[in-house]
């Protein structure tokens, strides 16, 4: 291939020639008009049957270039150009589709979306930088001023001052559930309430909540509920099926699920997602990387095989330490030992990746975290490599001790993230940092 040099005298390029296999294109014509590929406006993949989430996580909602790659495009670029002055104005009005800024959205970006939505079942998702971004946004989309949230009162620490110190700010009250009994939820949801949030299963002792004697009572109340399904993840259990009206995810856990990237999401109706939650992110900018989105695509396509796995093996840890000597408890929701073992079984398929286990103190907590040899020390979870944290002075340390004591997290509690590992290795590492 050769390719003439051009040069820029004042603001005028001249026209040069590129000589690809005998062929002339014009300068004019490489940058603006004669585009060998495009984005295909309709799935590249399409199917009359209905597929198994494991074949959507891999063929939903593919879209392909001209080029015909077998796998995702990766579209890194900012912006776009548009052919006409004319074709931008339509498309700022939104009369014509086409994108406009990777802030707004982002080709790779819509893929992730969309194919989580299909796996999730919802009709609409929306991608955002990190979980945190997904939680703010999932609420503060819908509430102003004078308006009220119900939250249940065992959630994830960043969570909980989002609802408790800064919506409240903002003029929001906010109540929080702290006793989840029917009895409290439906003194909580007997006033009108815009948004209702729950965590379930809980981060870090994995307290269930009833979706849906939870939605009924929202619905009641004139409120949205939104589920935190993370410590779950899409594989484990369906809000939206449950009654739930939004679902919200940090990407980072089970979906990467493999310490790489950020990201978070938000899925519910249509709605939702175009009027309430799209005009909020647009102009606040919690947007995804492309690039995390492609990696977060690619992560779909084996979260099912990774997630079922590592629940498996949660279960055989927690079977394996409940009534171990040095072992004050375990909590796991499908153990018999856990108080909302039945409910957990109806809104799960399995229990989770993540248990918690309880030992008499801080430096009995500390001695065994530092004579594993397999676990490492992490705050992430939901990751391929088991990891193990102490909330009290790490995932939840910016609460103080009675909110933690609300939430049943005492000197002694460890969070354990199951992984890919052989979970006789896990077991036998933990047995060993027991006896240290």
């Amino acid at each position: 291939m050769a390719l003439k040099q051009f040069s820029c005298q004042g603001n005028n390029f001249l026209t040069h020639t590129a000589k690809t296999r005998g062929l002339g294109v014009s300068f004019w014509a490489m940058t603006k008009r004669a585009k060998p590929w495009g984005y295909n406006q309709t799935p590249s993949t399409s199917s009359d049957r209905e597929l198994h989430p494991d074949t959507v996580a891999v063929r939903g909602a593919l879209q392909r270039t001209g080029f015909q790659e077998t796998s995702e495009a990766l579209f890194l670029n900012s912006g776009f150009t548009y052919d006409s002055a004319e074709q931008a104005e339509a498309s700022f009005m939104e009369t014509e589709d086409h994108y406009l800024y990777s802030r707004f959205g982002n080709p790779t970006v819509t893929m992730f979306e969309e194919r989580l939505a299909l796996i999730e079942g919802a009709e609409a998702a929306h991608a955002t930088g990190s979980g945190m971004s997904a939680m703010f946004a999932s609420v503060a989309c819908l509430v102003s001023a004078g308006d009220r949230v119900v939250a249940s009162g065992a959630m994830f620490s960043s969570c909980y001052v989002v609802l408790t110190e800064i919506l409240p700010k903002w003029g929001v009250l906010v109540d929080v559930v702290s006793e989840n009994t029917p009895e409290a939820w439906e003194r909580a949801l007997s006033k009108p309430a815009k948004a209702v949030f729950i965590e379930t299963p809980s981060n870090p002792l994995m307290e269930i909540v009833d979706i849906a004697m939870v939605a009924e009572l929202s619905h009641k109340a004139g409120a949205l509920l939104i589920v935190d399904n993370v410590m779950a993840s899409p594989v484990l259990q369906k809000p939206l099926e449950l009654g739930a009206d939004v679902i919200m995810y940090s990407a980072t856990k089970h979906i990467d699920g493999q310490g790489r990237v950020l990201g978070g999401a938000v899925l519910g109706t249509k709605q939702y997602i175009d009027t309430q939650l799209k005009p909020f992110t647009r102009h606040t900018g919690p947007s995804m990387s492309p690039f995390n989105a492609w990696v977060l695509l690619k992560s779909l396509e084996t979260m099912s095989m990774r997630v079922n796995k590592m629940a498996d093996s949660a279960f055989a840890v927690a079977q394996a330490l409940d009534g171990l000597a040095g072992v004050k408890a375990v909590h796991h929701p499908f153990l018999d030992s856990h108080p909302s073992q039945a409910l957990a079984k109806r809104q799960m398929l399995k229990g989770g990746t993540t248990l918690a286990l309880e030992l008499e103190s801080k430096a009995a907590a500390f001695k065994l975290m530092n004579a594993l040899q397999v676990i490492d020390i992490s705050n992430n979870l939901g990751d391929s490599r088991s990891l193990i944290t102490h909330p009290a002075s790490s995932t939840h340390r910016r609460l103080d001790a009675e909110t933690q004591a609300k939430m049943g997290i005492t000197a002694g509690t460890m969070r354990l993230s199951v992984g890919l590992e052989d979970p006789r290795d896990l077991i036998e590492d933990l047995k060993l940092a027991l006896k240290a």
